[in-house]
């Protein structure tokens, strides 16, 4: 059951959260990114809400947990990794007026994917492991 949590409020980031976040002038419909990278932004959102679906799907009316959890930690997982690699690629969490969204000198979404996964990947490997028994 925690698994079915952990995939569902993945599923719930990448859904709603990231969705309501994004699409307004800070991202989709700001005027400073080209039209090339606000076509990439409206891509990302659709897939990964997509893929986030089809990893709720599964886990709960499938019952494919490890799936599901594959699925939800490359999309967290993702984001983990661009975050970290940021410094190549010229990636910031600043915002283009100069504003970042920090929780006690965090980002609240690097925070919160990261214990995701964390979760993600505690409980799909217990999960593997009782297949195995």
């Amino acid at each position: 059951m925690p698994l079915k949590i952990f995939v569902t409020l993945n599923a719930f980031i990448f859904v709603v959260v990231l969705p309501v976040l994004e699409i307004g002038p800070s991202h989709v419909f700001n005027q400073d990114w080209p039209g090339h990278a606000r076509l990439h932004e409206v891509w990302q959102l659709l897939s990964n809400a997509t893929f986030a679906l089809f990893s709720v799907w599964l886990v709960w009316w499938q019952g494919k947990p490890l799936y599901a959890a594959f699925i939800s930690l490359v999309l967290s997982g993702s984001f983990l990794i661009a975050y970290f690699v940021r410094g190549t690629y010229g990636g910031t969490m600043t915002h283009s007026d100069g504003s970042e969204l920090l929780l006690y000198g965090v980002n609240p979404a690097f925070g919160l994917l990261l214990a995701l996964s964390i979760g993600l990947i505690f409980f799909g490997v217990r999960q593997y492991q009782k297949q195995l028994q």
